[in-house]
């Protein structure tokens, strides 16, 4: 059973400008409502309650509008999302869990993503299990997308690198152990360093998520969800 999640919300989301001079991305509304309490609510319907959000950008806004759901933590200096996680790993354990992208926005499918992750994780095999989404099909997607991710038959993920394009993005939530992040770097890092480590080891995964997913980085990506939406 995975019992926490960590949410990344400290970047300052500079495509999305001049929105996120006076909002941090993840309390942008869409529809109505953010993508922040998007995800709480998926969370909290999930069964997760121990939930740690990292901030830094507009920060003390996400702080007071999380007050009492989420631990905070807020980071003097942008740690990157490898970083971020591993300056949180007291309070996440030594298991697994959820890290998802505070801007994060989905629709389910015919199972709630969460379960379906939940389902499909498995310890014996893997050190990290990322969700993906056909990047063709992502609501916001752009003509120079070129993906993220191949996906192998037996269900472990190889990252694009220099192949001209890749059939899927990676979308915004993985699973992943804490023991992926020893040896890992005390400066500011990315989590495809960790990632790409593991998928060295043979113990990087991808599920396909089949619902629909928003790839949320300007402002008309933005209107494109809302019709989406409404």
């Amino acid at each position: 059973m995975i019992e926490t999640a960590m949410i990344l919300a400290a970047g300052r989301g500079e495509r999305m400008r001049p929105l996120t001079d006076t909002v941090p991305k993840p309390l942008i509304p869409v529809a109505g409502r953010s993508m922040l309490d998007r995800t709480m609510d998926r969370l909290a319907s999930h069964g997760l309650r121990k939930i740690v959000v990292n901030v830094h950008h507009l920060g003390e806004q996400i702080a007071s509008h999380l007050a009492g759901r989420a631990t905070i933590v807020h980071e003097e200096q942008l740690l990157d999302t490898g970083g971020s996680v591993k300056n949180a790993l007291p309070l996440l354990g030594n298991g697994p869990f959820f890290i998802l992208n505070g801007d994060g926005l989905w629709q389910e499918g015919a199972t709630p993503m969460l379960d379906r992750m939940t389902s499909a994780w498995d310890s014996r095999r893997m050190d990290a299990l990322l969700l993906l989404h056909p990047f063709t099909k992502a609501i916001g997607h752009d003509a120079k997308d070129r993906g993220d991710y191949f996906l192998e038959p037996d269900g472990r993920a190889r990252l694009r690198s220099k192949a001209e394009r890749a059939p899927y993005f990676f979308a915004s939530i993985s699973i992943c152990e804490a023991s992926l992040f020893c040896d890992s770097p005390d400066a500011p890092f990315s989590l495809v360093k960790l990632w790409s480590r593991a998928e060295a080891a043979g113990r990087l995964h991808g599920l396909v998520h089949d619902g629909q997913w928003f790839h949320i980085g300007t402002p008309q990506a933005l209107a494109e969800a809302e019709k989406a939406l409404v």
